[in-house]
C-alpha cells in the first residue's frame, strides 16, 4: 500500500520525537522510536553497529560526547516497489563547543504502534571533506 500523508505525517513526527527522546535521555522512551530489533550503524563515532534497543541504551548511557540539542531537517521519504520505506535526513547537533553534521539514513517500518525505526545509520559530514556518495 502506498504511503499516504498520514503516514508521511507520522514519519516526520518519529524523526522530531528521537531528537527530544535523546535530548532528554529518555531511555524508556526509545521503544517509541525504534524497533526491538533496531540496527543502528554508528562506526563513525566510535560506536560500532549495535543491535537492539538494550545495546544503545547500554552505548549511549557511558560518558558519550552526545549534542545538547540534536535537530532534523531535510527530510526526504521514499518507498521502494517491495514496500520498504527509506528515510534520509541531515542531523545538525548543536554542542558546548560547536556543531555536528550528520546525515541519517533510515529504514522506517510501521508496527501496530506506529512507525519506528529498524535500521539506522549515522554518517558524520566532515566540514572540510564532504564525501561522495554517502
Amino acid at each position: 500500500m502506498p504511503l499516504d500523508t498520514r503516514d508521511l505525517t507520522e514519519i516526520h513526527m518519529l524523526l522530531a520525537l528521537y531528537g527530544h527522546m535523546i535530548d532528554e535521555r529518555d531511555w524508556p522512551a526509545m521503544d517509541q522510536v525504534f524497533t526491538d530489533d533496531i540496527v543502528y550503524d554508528a562506526t563513525d563515532f566510535d560506536l560500532g553497529v549495535m543491535r537492539g534497543i538494550p545495546a544503545i541504551v547500554e552505548a549511549w548511557r557511558e560518558p558519550f560526547d552526545h549534542p545538547l540539542a540534536h535537530n532534523t531537517t531535510n527530510v526526504v521519504i521514499t518507498e521502494a516497489a517491495d514496500g520498504t520505506v527509506r528515510v534520509r535526513a541531515k542531523h545538525i547537533g548543536i554542542r558546548h563547543n560547536g556543531i555536528t553534521l550528520v546525515t541519517y539514513q533510515d529504514v522506517v517500518r510501521k508496527t501496530a504502534d506506529g512507525w519506528r525505526i529498524a535500521e539506522r545509520t549515522a554518517r558524520l559530514r566532515d566540514r572540510v571533506a564532504i564525501p561522495e556518495g554517502r
